[in-house]
């Protein structure tokens, strides 16, 4: 059985066309394209001119899933399957707008972002390892801040910074456990102001988040001079425009923020750009990606980071308030064997049947739909079809979501292609051109206190029965308060694998307290992040990383990158 690389290294051979022709498919001139090698390409800041006027907007198609399960969703791969089936299948101008891949993950447990065997957007290795150096400007942005801080309290300190609330954190793009939390500034009193420090992995930084809700090089500069550096003796709040710092960092990120032109394995555009994590931040592309192939496209699919917990209700609460416009259609990905996961089946079981399982685990799904429905936007289920399924599991699990009154199409792209998902992309079609343009309906109000925004969330969303907030959470809510943001919309920061804050809850939960423990204002990046139940802004490596598996030979080859 070949792997994804080996399909993705066969097309990039033999099939892949020169990104300057996918760019004049798009209507897109020489000049709108900043080339990077033969197959990848920024849009220049011409084309984004051209192309974020808002005149005439495609429909904008959203994907995400029930709570992830080490059986797998296939989200992403869904997510190109379908742009795939809109272009090549029913013959729409169809665009993909998702995020590029973290290198901490890739050579950790989760893998890459570019999709599984047919439905893949390519040069894979390059978007995987360093593409076009978006998340290495980032690092290089965040660093550099971090040293100017300290810089500032060994140069005389004028801003009268405390050095034990230094909320900006350093960042590396790697999983890296040891560097959570370490000293900086020791060996004497040249080295800088000693103090305790921890490293965020990038994607987990607020600078990341500022690069993917930026509208432009303005609007970035402007919120990166609202990032909140720490606080000072008297707990006055310090910003980087105090700084005034700002302009340097944008300097860093002028490249960075354009977004980054692809194709998939059927040559379908697709603009890859920024990577925010949905567990610890709004876990979807940037803002100006998806907003310029929403002016380039009729159909635009993008996805939002793990479960509809998580990223999908952070793009309908959030993200969507700062696009042209809300999502059409989402499509929730489940699949037999997570469903039965869910329901109890062990993982080394899920080949087998048991349609017992699958009706338990198919509250999980339920409760995704109810969910999505709740924003006022139209649901579709795409059940990722494998092997192992039986004719009697699909049946069931199609007829249980038919009984919700749900459109539901089975798709095989992962082997197929665009072929595979061709009844998707129909249904699709049919529900986006019968579906007045709405924006979608939020779960709560930016100006309701944080408390009550929080157990908005927790009930409508997780079904939780109530929240309770940690001494040190009310503490950092005292002082959101107290600086006049407590109007900002929540990212809440939790497992992505349980409705709940507890991982080893699965399926669906209701008997469950939220817990709290901190609360964090991200003014730059304009939310304020809840942390509910133990999350972690640096991962680690598991014992078998992806890294073992990982070579290359004498000719440049690479292998076992998935």
């Amino acid at each position: 059985m070949r792997t994804d690389i080996d399909i993705a290294q066969e097309f990039q051979n033999t099939k892949a066309k020169p990104i300057n022709e996918v760019g004049i498919s798009l209507g897109l001139k020489p000049n709108d394209l900043e080339l990077y090698g033969n197959y990848k390409a920024k849009l220049s800041n011409n084309a984004l001119k051209k192309y974020t006027k808002n005149e005439k907007l495609g429909k904008l198609i959203l994907t995400t899933s029930i709570n992830p399960t080490p059986a797998g969703e296939g989200k992403s791969t869904m997510a190109i399957a379908l742009a795939d089936a809109l272009s090549t299948q029913t013959h729409k101008k169809s665009m993909l707008a998702l995020r590029e891949p973290s290198l901490g993950p890739v050579m950790g447990l989760k893998g890459g972002a570019t999709g599984g065997g047919q439905c893949q957007v390519v040069p894979m290795e390059d978007i995987n390892l360093h593409f076009t150096g978006d998340l290495h400007a980032l690092t290089s942005a965040i660093n550099t801040l971090a040293a100017l801080i300290d810089n500032h309290m060994q140069q005389g300190n004028a801003l009268n910074l405390d050095s034990r609330q230094i909320m900006f954190k350093r960042s590396l793009d790697v999983n890296d456990r040891v560097m959570r939390h370490v000293l900086v500034g020791m060996g004497g009193r040249t080295s800088g102001v000693p103090r305790e420090e921890s490293f965020q992995i990038t994607a987990a930084n607020e600078l990341m988040a500022i690069l993917c809700l930026a509208t432009g090089i303005d609007d970035l500069k402007n919120r990166i001079g609202q990032v909140l550096v720490g606080y000072t003796y008297e707990q006055t709040p310090v910003y980087v425009k105090d700084l005034n710092v700002q302009g340097a960092i944008t300097v860093l990120l002028k490249d960075a923020i354009k977004p980054n032109l692809v194709q998939t394995l059927e040559h379908t555009p697709a603009l890859i750009h920024g990577g925010p994590f949905a567990n610890i931040a709004h876990g979807t592309n940037s803002v100006i990606a998806t907003t310029t192939a929403l002016n380039m496209a009729d159909y635009v699919v993008t996805e939002a980071g793990f479960g509809a917990d998580l990223g999908g209700e952070k793009y309908n609460d959030f993200v969507s308030q700062l696009l042209p416009k809300s999502p059409d259609v989402s499509v929730i990905v489940a699949t037999v064997r997570a469903l039965k996961y869910h329901g109890g089946q062990v993982l080394s079981e899920l080949k087998n049947e048991s349609v017992s399982a699958l009706e338990i685990g198919f509250a999980n799904l339920k409760q995704h739909i109810e969910n999505m429905q709740k924003f006022n936007i139209p649901v579709v289920v795409a059940i990722n079809a494998f092997a192992s399924d039986t004719s009697e599991e699909l049946r069931t699990l199609k007829q249980l979501i038919v009984n919700l009154g749900v459109k539901v199409c089975i798709v095989d792209a992962h082997q197929n292609g665009s072929i595979g998902a061709k009844d998707l992309a129909e249904t699709i079609i049919e529900v986006t051109d019968n579906q007045p343009v709405t924006n979608a309906k939020r779960i709560y109000d930016n100006n309701e206190s944080i408390e009550e925004k929080v157990k908005h969330v927790a009930r409508e969303i997780y079904r939780a029965k109530d929240v309770a907030f940690s001494k040190q959470a009310l503490n950092s809510i005292k002082n959101i308060k107290q600086n006049n943001k407590e109007n900002l919309p929540i990212i809440i920061a939790k497992t992505q694998s349980s409705f709940s804050d507890d991982p080893k809850q699965l399926n669906v939960v209701s008997d469950f307290t939220l817990q709290v423990r901190d609360v964090d204002l991200k003014s730059g990046a304009g939310f304020i992040v809840v942390y509910a139940g133990s999350v972690l802004t640096m991962p680690g490596l598991s014992k078998h990383p992806a890294a073992l598996d990982i070579d290359i030979d004498s000719n440049g080859k690479i292998s076992g990158l998935f």
